[in-house]
């Protein structure tokens, strides 16, 4: 980073626990340095219990904007000044912005998922979809495919979550909408209607790679699949769907297009995704090894 960074430093950053994973830091300060812009963005560890204070302390310290991560997507939403309507509908903040002490809250998760589909010239609305989790990335997804229209099956091992997820976006939907106990079981049954598979569980990552979700015998070559995980780039799920000839997306753009809506938002500028993807990239990669 060649900025240097001095009292018109603007500071931006990332709440969570844990964030020190967060690839997020490589994304704004790529973003500040190319265009130029005189800022500088940090993680910020927060302790259960202290998202309060957290906010407090963005307001005193004049921090111009934050990302939200897990698990605190739900958490800050009390204690924001406004919320934006998407974010409202969704249920969770992934981005804050703030406007001269006042807070308010976005969520770029929705919009990250469309770009990322739409780049790969997937034809995802009115279509049927499983998604697999009922999570913060799962909501945000779930809202975008409702609102267009999409069947959508909601699959997770806690049978009351996927319930919880299914009834708060049935009212902007005009698709099918279940909540289905995550198993083998269950998978067999819906899988053949299914053309676009999503997970946003976190099986496939950290000491679950290697580790499938869904068994490859019930993946075929019709199918669009979508893996919220971007590291490792192709998991064990998408491995097997690419070996059934279909088509395959990881989350790796997901992550980088909600990014720069925030950046837009924070700054009212594009961040440029080639450089940036191409220097996250050489990250996980290092990380690889």
């Amino acid at each position: 980073m060649n900025n240097l960074v001095n009292g018109k430093t603007r500071i931006y950053g990332i709440i969570g626990n844990p964030v020190a994973h967060s690839l997020s830091p490589v994304l704004h300060n790529t973003a500040f340095e190319e265009l130029g812009i005189n800022g500088i963005y940090v993680p910020f560890l927060t302790n259960e219990g202290r998202v309060y204070e957290a906010l407090q302390g963005m307001r005193a310290m004049n921090i111009s904007g934050l990302n939200v991560t897990m698990p605190y997507k739900q958490t800050v939403i009390p204690y924001l000044d406004s919320v934006d309507p998407m974010a409202e509908k969704i249920g969770a903040v992934n981005t804050i912005v703030n406007e001269e002490g006042l807070l308010k809250g976005y969520n770029t998760d929705a919009d990250g998922f469309k770009k990322s589909m739409d780049a790969n010239n997937v034809n995802w609305r009115s279509t049927k979809v499983a998604v697999l989790g009922a999570g913060g990335a799962a909501r945000a997804i779930c809202y975008l495919l409702a609102e267009n229209c999409c069947d959508i099956c909601i699959l997770n091992r806690t049978h009351d979550r996927a319930k919880e997820l299914a009834k708060s976006i049935a009212p902007f939907s005009d698709g099918n909408i279940r909540a289905l106990k995550l198993n083998e079981d269950t998978l067999k049954r819906i899988m053949p209607d299914i053309r676009l598979l999503i997970n946003a569980t976190g099986i496939g990552m950290g000491s679950y790679v290697g580790v499938s979700i869904v068994p490859g015998d019930l993946l075929d070559s019709n199918m669009v699949v979508f893996d919220a995980i971007y590291h490792p780039a192709e998991t064990e799920l998408l491995r097997l769907a690419r070996n059934k000839g279909a088509t395959i997306i990881g989350g790796l753009d997901m992550l980088i297009w909600q990014g720069i809506i925030a950046f837009e938002k924070w700054t009212g500028l594009q961040a440029p995704f080639g450089i940036i993807k191409e220097k996250i990239s050489v990250v996980l990669s290092k990380n690889e090894n």
